[in-house]
């Protein structure tokens, strides 16, 4: 058997090994545009930072050692320029010389992965508006700081590669301004778990921009001008676009293989094409989002990586079913990680979900133990089947253990209050007794149970002006003094049972502490003294994030944490 691989980074190398170790007769040729295989996509950020110092590091595999383990042809600056499904046979042309020649297969793999977008802006092909999805375009960014000393740049784009292009400048001490058209950065996160991201990034450095639109570039000897939409403009030495990718489809178009959500290539489960002897992975072909059950690109080298070990065993009549993704991601910021799985809010919105919400805060680890620190977690979930729809995450350590535990939940159909159940590892210096997802556990079950009901941050505003209702306070003296909600009435929890017929109980009672378990505890004493009793859910500290402009806001890191 003859197959033909077109693409060797993660897809396409993935497929070239499984396939080797199944087969050690099959005639196997790769092919990779660039002059590189098997690249580490997202530690390029990290070379522009400096913080990966060594070329060598960003290869996995040079083509030569690949080729040599896996006896496989792997032929790099060969550009694979057509597909002739009548007579099963492609056209390449060889980069580096011009020549053209044709290859036969038997089976033929498309992993041609995604490209980065970069809109017919006025100005957009002058040499200072780059893009970073290769090694090339790696080294080309790193030389150009080198030679001409770039002192600032502005990043246009607010997802992965943006953010982690910004902080990396930042390291390198390039005052950098980031450009994002929505109002927020990172849409796959809430809006509520993203604002205080944002306080943190300015914090560092970061010159954030939301909701502004690019119009075009303006060269001139020294630097480029960024145009806004809004009329603004900004000078820089360098241009990084990162608005996002589209995938590489001109092969599978111009086949005339069948083209789906946004122009992926179409997929059965077991990653055939519409022709039947060829199969596609990666960036560039259309898969299942799991929790919708909805078709979607989910650009993330984890399902590209399974998909390629899939596609192989496939192609040798092995009996396989690729089940889609959720798209669980991380990324760091600076020390704080981001995370999320699975759906969020505004998504089970859009798509019509009877869901509820619940908002933790926990420590990563032991109290006691030094260097813990707080994670604040989200999570989703059907009402009645109580199944978990998404979460996510945003802390200084131990994020990704516990979103990576949430995708496995979310994968095997857990419902939320079933986190309970789960026996998860615990050392002072490694978690808690109750880790955070158990707690998420407890608190869901609660609400489910009817032991508590909830009130969320979006709600204040409006329960702020009401006379019917008590907003009480329960945390202490000091806490209250440095910021709470107009029109409170402040309670200490401890003082609570003996004050308690200060509360008036013809009123519905809206309590909140820190971070919702005071002020859960408040709920049920007076819950059980015949109160009609709400706790908000993630605490004082959650809403103040979203609320500062009817509030008096202490001054703290993402998500409660203070300086």
């Amino acid at each position: 058997m003859k197959v033909l691989v077109v693409g060797g980074v993660a897809g396409g190398a993935s497929a070239v090994a499984r396939l080797r170790r199944l087969d050690e007769n099959a005639e196997i040729i790769m092919f990779e545009k660039t002059g590189y295989i098997s690249y580490a996509n997202c530690g390029l950020p990290y070379y522009l930072g400096e913080v990966i110092t060594e070329k060598e590091k960003l290869t996995l595999q040079t083509p030569e050692s690949f080729g040599k383990r896996f006896n496989v042809d792997v032929r790099v600056n060969q550009e694979v320029l057509s597909i002739d499904r009548n007579n099963k046979t492609i056209e390449v042309k060889n980069l580096l010389d011009g020549n053209c020649y044709t290859e036969s297969y038997d089976k033929l793999i498309l992993s041609p992965g995604a490209k980065a977008i970069k809109p017919n802006f006025k100005g957009v092909d002058d040499e200072r508006v780059k893009t970073l999805k290769t090694v090339e375009d790696t080294f080309s960014i790193y030389d150009y700081i080198e030679k001409n000393n770039v002192k600032n740049a502005v990043v246009v784009g607010g997802g992965f590669i943006g953010l982690e292009v910004a902080e990396n400048f930042i390291h390198r001490d390039i005052k950098t301004t980031l450009i994002q058209l929505d109002p927020q950065i990172l849409i796959n996160i809430d809006y509520d778990m993203i604002v205080p991201v944002h306080k943190y990034l300015i914090d560092k450095g970061l010159d954030l921009r939301v909701n502004k639109a690019v119009k075009g570039f303006e060269p001139n000897n020294e630097h480029i001008k960024v145009e806004l939409e809004s009329g603004e403009s900004l000078e820089t030495d360098l241009v990084i676009m990162a608005i996002g990718v589209a995938p590489e489809n001109n092969l599978a178009k111009e086949a005339g293989l069948k083209l789906g959500f946004k122009g992926s290539i179409v997929v059965n489960e077991k990653m055939q094409t519409s022709d039947e002897d060829i199969y596609a992975v990666g960036d560039a072909v259309e898969i299942e989002q799991k929790v919708l059950g909805k078709k979607t690109m989910i650009s993330l080298a984890g399902p590209a990586n399974e998909q390629g070990r899939l596609v192989a065993g496939s192609i040798l009549g092995k009996e396989v079913k690729y089940l889609g993704a959720m798209g669980t991601s991380i990324i760091k910021l600076f020390d704080l990680a981001v995370a999320s799985t699975g759906i969020n809010e505004k998504v089970a919105k859009e798509n019509g979900f009877d869901y509820e919400k619940v908002v933790i805060y926990s420590m990563s680890h032991a109290s006691y133990y030094p260097n813990a620190k707080d994670i604040c977690l989200k999570a989703i979930y059907e009402k009645g089947t109580n199944k978990i729809l998404g979460a996510q995450a945003v802390g200084f350590d131990g994020v990704d253990k516990r979103i990576d535990v949430l995708s496995t939940a979310i994968n095997n159909g857990m419902k939320i209050n079933e986190l309970i159940d789960l026996d998860l590892s615990y050392a002072p210096p490694f978690g808690l007794a109750k880790d955070p997802i158990n707690i998420l556990g407890y608190v869901s079950e609660n609400i489910i149970d009817g032991v508590v009901k909830q009130y969320h941050w979006h709600d204040i505003p409006d329960l702020m002006e009401r006379e019917d209702v008590v907003l009480l306070d329960v945390r202490t003296p000091f806490e209250y003094k440095n910021g709470h909600f107009k029109n409170t009435k402040h309670i200490p929890l401890d003082e609570l049972r003996d004050r308690i017929n200060e509360v008036d109980k013809s009123k519905k009672i809206y309590v909140n502490c820190h971070s919702g378990l005071r002020s859960y505890l408040a709920c049920r004493i007076l819950s059980q003294n015949g109160y009609d009793c709400y706790n908000l859910s993630g605490g004082y500290r959650f809403a103040s994030s979203m609320l500062d402009d009817e509030l008096k806001v202490l001054d703290l890191y993402p998500c409660g944490v203070s300086k």
